[in-house]
């Protein structure tokens, strides 16, 4: 496939998809579902609906096009001992890290709360990140998964905008990877907190990457499977 240019906040965008890929961040049953981490932190999940489809889309045409797919999940060991104290100990007992809940143990690896939901569900040859931070980065091998395969630029999108999305641009782009970001394929369950982490990302001439929409990034999909 070839290169094309995107519309996108700063400016417009060049991809060259044999080396950009799609990494879908954290899209969990216990971030998105009732009775899960998110819920049981007093959010209102239904927020996080609005970036299933945009990613579902994005999904399905990288896949039709032969695009590398990495998807992530935020979690921990069964011991819990990946997990700060800081992190585990707040809030009340029955609905933190660890503890029994509807589906599962809360955003612990193994568990069906942990798992990502089904209308996005990796298919063989898609890498899954488990990473027990907010960072895809941060003590994972996504890194040596990305050099190796000679990707350069990644499309991210996910949950959520200003927290697991924001920290993994900020470190790939330290890593020196190009990150485009899809707005609409993005959510927060504060959805002032998801507009104003969209315009950090691009703030500054793009300080962090770039932010576009799913439209822009099908469309390229499309017009570079026509010219390869």
């Amino acid at each position: 496939m070839s290169q094309s240019l995107i519309p996108a906040n700063p400016e417009a965008v060049s991809l060259d998809w044999s080396s950009t890929a799609l990494l879908i961040i954290d899209m969990q049953r216990d971030f998105l579902e009732a009775g899960g981490f998110g819920e049981a932190l007093g959010n209102d999940v239904s927020f996080l609906q609005a970036a299933v489809e945009p990613c579902l889309q994005l999904l399905s045409a990288a896949r039709e096009r032969h695009v590398l797919v990495l998807h992530t999940r935020e979690g921990h060991r069964a011991d819990l001992s990946d997990a700060p104290d800081l992190k585990v100990n707040r809030g009340p007992l029955h609905q933190r890290i660890g503890a029994v809940g509807p589906m599962g143990r809360i955003l612990v690896r193994g568990e069906p709360g942990h798992d990502l939901i089904a209308a996005l569900y990796p298919i063989a040859g898609e890498p899954i990140i488990d990473k027990p931070g907010k960072g895809a980065f941060y003590a994972t091998d996504l890194q040596a998964l990305l050099t190796n395969r000679g990707i350069k630029t990644l499309i991210v999108c996910g949950v959520t905008t200003e927290v697991c999305v924001h920290t993994t641009v900020r470190e790939a782009n330290d890593r020196g990877f190009r990150c485009v970001v899809v707005g609409d394929a993005c959510a927060s369950y504060f959805p002032e907190f998801h507009e104003v982490g969209l315009r950090m990302i691009a703030a500054q001439g793009g300080i962090f990457g770039w932010v576009t929409s799913s439209k822009a990034v099908l469309h390229s999909l499309k017009v570079s499977l026509k010219k390869s």
